[in-house]
This record gives C-alpha cells, structure tokens and sequence, in this order.
C-alpha cells in the first residue's frame, strides 16, 4: 500500500476514534444533565448542522490552500471542543460542544479529496472503502467501548480529556508523516462563503445532482438510528453506559471487516450497480430490523438480564445488515462523485456531499426524536420505509445518468 494511504488511515482512525467515543455517552450524561429524549436526539442534530454550513466551506479552502492545513485546523477545533465537553455543566454548554465540533469536522471531505488526489478512478471506490470506510469501523470497534468504560469509572472530564489526548496525537502525526497531496493549489479559486446557497446550487450541476439526492435520503434514514439505538438499548434492554459502548463496539468490528475487507470483493463481483442496488435493500432491512430483537433471558423477578446472548446473537443480524449494505452503498457514492469531479473542485465536491449528508443527519435525528416518544420501534420502521425511497431514487440514476467505470469492465457493468 501507499505509505501515505496508512498514514492518512491513521490520521483518519484516531480522529474518528476521538469523536466515537461520545457516542454513549452524550445520552446518558445529557441524562444527567435532565435533557429529555427530544434534546438528546436535538443535540445530534445541531452538530450535523454545523457539518452542514461548514463542509463546503472546508473543501473549498482545500482545493485552494490543500488538504493538509484543513486536516491541521479541524483536529485543533476538534480539541478545543473536548476541552469544552470536559466542563460541561450545563445543557447549553453541551450544545456549544457539539457546536464547535461540528465547525471543526472538514477531516472527512478532506481525506476524500487526498485519496482521490493519489488514486485512479478504478481504484476508488476500494480505496475510500478501505481508508475511509474501514478507520470509521475499526474507531467504531474501540471508541465507544473506551469512552462507555471511562465515563462510567472516572466521569465526564477524563472522556474530554482523554479525546483531547488523542487529538494531539493525531496532530503530531500529520505534522510528521502525513505530506501534502494538492500539487497545484488554484490561489484564484474563491472559498465558498455560502454553503447554503451553494449547496442547493448544486443541485443545478446534473453531473452529481442525483448522488447527492440518493445520499440525503439515506443518509436521513441511517441517522435515524444513531441516537434512538442508545435510547433504545437503555430504555428496552436495560443496558448500562459500558454495555451500550461495547454494543457499538460490535457494531465497529462488522463495519471494519465489511468496508475494509469485503468493498473490493464486492466492488469486483458485483460492480457499482448492483452493490448501490443491494446496499440500500440491506441497509432498509437491517434498520427495520432492529425493534425485533428480543431482549432474552431474564432473571427470577422477571427483570431484563441486560447483553445475554440471546440479545447479542439476535442483535447481529440487523448489525450485520447495516454492515454489508453501508460497505455496498457508501463507497459507490463516492467513487461516482470523484470521478465526476475534475481535479481542482474535488475538496468542493466532497464538501458538498458532507453538506447534503450532514443535512440528512439533522433531519433524521429532527424525526426520530418524537417518533421515539410515540413508540420506541417507530423510528426504525420509519426508516426503513425511507430506504425504498431511496432505492427508487438509484434505480431512477441507473437507468437515466449513470457513466460505468469504461476501463473496468466488470460482471455488473
């Protein structure tokens, strides 16, 4: 492998891994704060937000001054927001958290933009499955794991420190060994200042309108589960703080194995049509799935024995679903953009797909929220029936605008 695709997985890992260990833990310590199940999922959803309104702008600036300083300044907001998050006393000082988080997330189209920068188009798709995709995993396998243990022994503080930590550790290592990609930056391209403006702009450009369109819906849908799995897992499975965390563990471990390991097996076996075809039809399953876990073995009382196996064994094959389906959806859309993308507007483009993207992760919490109040598996089946929406929007791509891979003839295409 390219030496500059592991450090750049790396880079990639352990900033994922700071941001994933908050994931059990924003629920039960908003909890603690007397936030009510609309605030949690509100508190997803004003992170995705700033995702919204500042992707565009990362990716523009890394099309002008590089990747690499958009890699640099998102890691130190980043720390400056855990600083925040230690000291959180308060729900409005949570918010700011996630706030300032969410200004500091243009890693992500960045890193994009750097594989796209070094890779051939054939290539794409297995190489954003493998540097992108699978560092999501594999932070997923141990983030919420670690950030579970440590709220639960040591508190709030030593989580926001602790992600902190790893943010320096990251900086050290872009410093050092993670080179510049962007050989001929355009100093005349101008920076996006309007991310709204020209996020539905570019609806306009038909080169990438429709994957941008598939991507918020699905997007919408999977983010409906992000926050209302936690509720969910608390409140139906009696599962503590730890066991949540290493529920989302299990969930890390099958992403890594299915986006690092399985995206070129299915990219060769299948092609981009059918693996966009096959990963919405899982990933809509998989979601509807969930609420039809039983929660299995129970104690004398008749009390919930909280992670028994039968819970855990149920519970993979949904996880497994999500799994498959997100390694076959995911890496297609990108693949597509990028070749799409001429080379000066690839940061632009992979801002804009974050936009639309961050735009489905503040309506998906915006609706699971109050689904969750009506009945706790509403928010699943909602989404699944989301996914056929989607699954009409790549059958309608396929057939009306999608360009093959013309040098890659595969069995699919």
């Amino acid at each position: 492998m390219d030496r500059r695709l592991l450090i750049l997985w790396l880079t990639i890992f352990i900033d994922l891994l700071g941001f994933s260990i908050f994931i059990p833990v924003v629920p039960y310590f908003a909890k603690e704060l007397h936030a009510s199940d609309t605030i949690i999922t509100l508190s997803a959803a004003v992170f995705s937000v700033m995702v919204f309104l500042c992707s565009p702008i990362w990716g523009s600036i890394s099309d002008r001054y590089g990747r690499r300083p958009v890699i640099v300044s998102a890691i130190v907001l980043s720390a400056i927001s855990y600083v925040i998050f230690a000291h959180a006393t308060s729900i409005a000082l949570l918010f700011a958290s996630r706030i300032l988080t969410g200004i500091g997330s243009g890693n992500i189209a960045a890193a994009q933009a750097y594989v796209s920068d070094i890779t051939p188009p054939k290539d794409r798709a297995k190489r954003i499955g493998l540097i992108v995709g699978a560092s999501f995993g594999m932070a997923f396998a141990f983030g919420p794991a670690i950030g579970g243990i440590i709220f639960h022994r040591f508190g709030v503080e030593a989580v926001g420190y602790f992600a902190v930590a790893l943010c320096l550790l990251n900086l050290l290592g872009v410093f050092t060994m993670l080179p510049e990609t962007l050989k001929v930056k355009d100093t005349t391209r101008k920076i996006n200042f309007k991310p709204i403006a020209s996020t539905f702009a570019s609806l306009k450009d038909t080169r990438f309108r429709d994957i941008f369109l598939i991507g918020f819906v699905y997007i919408t849908a999977f983010s409906m589960m992000n926050v209302t799995i936690s509720l969910l897992w608390k409140d139906q499975f009696a599962l503590s703080v730890e066991q949540t965390g290493l529920m989302f563990s299990m969930v890390g471990i099958l992403s890594a194995i299915s986006q690092g390991g399985l995206v070129s097996v299915f990219n060769r076996f299948l092609g981009e049509r059918k693996m966009m075809i096959y990963g919405c039809i899982l990933v809509g399953l998989g979601l509807a799935a969930i609420p039809f876990v039983p929660a299995g073995l129970r104690d004398i009382s008749g009390s919930i024995i909280p992670m028994n196996w039968v819970f855990i064994a149920c519970s993979l094959i949904p996880m497994a679903m999500l799994s498959i389906g997100n390694a076959c959806l995911n890496p297609s859309l990108v693949s597509i953009l990028s070749r799409k993308a001429d080379p000066h507007e690839q940061g632009e483009v992979m801002g804009q797909n974050q936009g639309f993207g961050s735009m489905g992760r503040v309506l998906g919490p915006a609706i699971a929220g109050p689904l969750y109040t009506l009945g706790y598996g509403l928010p699943f089946w909602v989404a699944g029936a989301i996914m056929l929406g989607t699954l009409t929007l790549i059958f309608n791509y396929l057939r009306t605008n999608y360009t093959p891979i013309a040098s890659v003839p595969s069995k699919a295409d």
